[in-house]
């Protein structure tokens, strides 16, 4: 067994993302002005850049720029039962174990820029459209645990003295996706426009993960994993040797007949045989007694077109836009050199599947999913505006690493609503909110990358300084459901090995928006 390999693949298999709002990658919060309102589709404002691209032709000539900064923190929470876990010297004998990442991004940037002249608008938005910070769990995951537990389990069936093991994990993991998007509006006439454009990504991801401080607990206590290994090596070496001195012995010693010798042979042979298949598992196990210690880089590019449309008819605007598949390829830059073929009990471990993503200079898909957005925004009132939106992403059609996306059940969709009150000349709050579903499946979830359903809400206040600068503070919360994947069960109907997913996220955010 490739030991090293298989571990160092299930501590790079780990992958993170930090995605705030959106589809499975894909980051919808591009402003500030979404945190105060996520049901931004057909609203008409520099936020539109991204939101509703071709809306922003019927802003005023000139020059308009807004720069925004968001903080976010996020908790990935797995919580993991298997029996296995009860081997665990840290676990006080419970097969229920909890591992919790903490991903904090203090700073996400955006920039949204036009430029308003006649029919024309010409537009620039910069943003992380994907990741955007880093998460980091100290404990490692249960499929780490999972790995070393296996592990002794099989020493144990081979016959040693295994009563359980012990180990420290830990792992982070950082994804940067920049966006940047260029494109142009016309106004056809007071009601149609439309927009064309283009978007480059550029992807920027690490891991480092590290598994340490492997014992194994024995009849005596615990034991070092290495210290271990050597003394069974040895222990076993002791046997040959004292097998084939016995061996020659009888044979010198003229006491046996042929028969009884041959008899014999045959019999120190087959046990010679399985202690020099016992030695050499334990051979490829020590070296790596100490654990291991890995790290990861992923680089990629990636372009896409970007095309919508703005409708406006008395108190009603409407507006679609569609975000073509972005075409993403990320480049390995790893300690993983050899890809992982295990065979026997461990082929089958649930994590195999995303190992081989992280071998050294491979390509990887990532694609970013195309996505269509529609938007309406009725003006009730000259100071009151009701939104509304709905966006598809098309997760199935992309292409992500062994084509894990036809693991889901379809598309991801939201549904988005939200209010805008002018309260005076200068003051606006808004308020919204934005249901996310994914197509989930139990084969596709996994506690190495997980996204469940939400439900999220956000609020806001813009400030009017003068007619030329803007202010907006805003918060946005996403709540998110627990999904529960059961593996085994036993006859009773209890949980024996299965794993259940949930999160938490929370973003603040400030904005300027000038206009020239």
């Amino acid at each position: 067994m490739k030991t090293k390999t298989f571990l160092a693949g299930i501590l790079l298999a780990a992958t993170v993302t930090t995605a705030q709002a959106g589809g499975i990658l894909t980051n919808t919060n591009q402003s500030v002005m979404f945190l105060k309102n996520p049901a931004r589709d057909a609203a008409i404002g520099l936020d539109g850049v991204y939101s509703n691209p071709a809306g922003v032709v019927y802003m005023p000539e000139g020059l308009h720029l807004a720069v925004n900064w968001q903080v976010a923190h996020q908790t990935r929470t797995v919580t993991s039962t298997d029996n296995m876990f009860m081997m665990g010297k840290q676990n006080n004998g419970s097969n229920v174990k909890k591992y919790e990442g903490v991903a904090d991004a203090p700073f996400i940037p955006s920039v949204q820029a036009a430029y308003n002249k006649g029919n024309w608008s010409y537009h620039f938005n910069f943003s992380l459209p994907g990741g955007g910070g880093a998460c980091e769990f100290e404990n490692g995951l249960g499929s780490f645990e999972r790995a070393v537990g296996s592990i002794a389990g099989m020493l144990m069936k081979s016959g040693l003295d295994v009563k359980g093991y012990d180990m420290d994990a830990y792992m982070r993991g950082r994804q940067y996706y920049f966006g940047f998007q260029v494109g142009a509006a016309y106004k056809i006439n007071n009601h149609w426009s439309i927009y064309g454009g283009l978007r480059a990504l550029y992807g920027d991801a690490s891991y480092r993960a590290r598994l340490s401080h492997i014992s194994v607990v024995t009849s005596t206590g615990a034991v070092d994993f290495g210290e271990f290994l050597e003394g069974n090596i040895n222990a076993i070496n002791r046997q040959i040797g004292a097998a084939q001195q016995q061996l020659q012995m009888a044979a010198q010693s003229g006491a046996y007949t042929a028969e009884q010798l041959a008899a014999m042979q045959t019999q120190a042979q087959s046990q010679l045989a399985t202690a020099e298949a016992g030695l050499q598992s334990l051979y490829k196990l020590h070296k790596y007694g100490n654990g291991v210690n890995l790290q990861s880089s992923q680089i990629g590019f990636g372009f896409a077109p970007v095309i919508g449309a703005d409708y406006k008819v008395g108190d009603f605007n409407f507006a679609v836009k569609y975000e073509f598949n972005t075409d993403m390829k990320m480049r390995n830059h790893s300690t993983l050199e050899t890809p992982l073929k295990l065979e026997g009990e461990m082929a089958n471990f649930p994590g195999i599947e995303n190992i081989n993503k992280f071998e050294d200079g491979t390509d990887v898909n990532e694609d970013t999913p195309a996505m269509l957005a529609l938007g309406a925004q009725w003006s009730v009132l000259p100071q009151l505006r009701l939104n509304a939106g709905y966006h598809h992403y098309y997760d199935t059609n992309a292409h992500w690493y062994n084509d894990i996306q036809k693991k889901l059940d379809g598309g991801s969709n939201e549904y988005l609503g939200g209010v805008e009150f002018d309260a005076s000349e200068k003051v606006n709050i808004s308020c919204g909110f934005q249901i996310t579903r994914y197509g989930l499946t139990d084969d596709y979830m996994n506690d190495m990358s997980f996204i469940v359903n939400s439900y999220s809400v956000g609020a806001g206040i813009s400030y009017n300084v003068s007619d030329k600068v803007k202010l907006t503070a805003a918060y946005f919360q996403t709540n998110y459901d627990d999904y529960d994947k059961v593996s085994e069960r036993d006859a009773a109907g209890n949980v024996t090995k299965g794993d259940s997913f949930t999160r938490t996220n929370r973003v603040v955010g400030l904005g300027c928006e000038i206009s020239f």
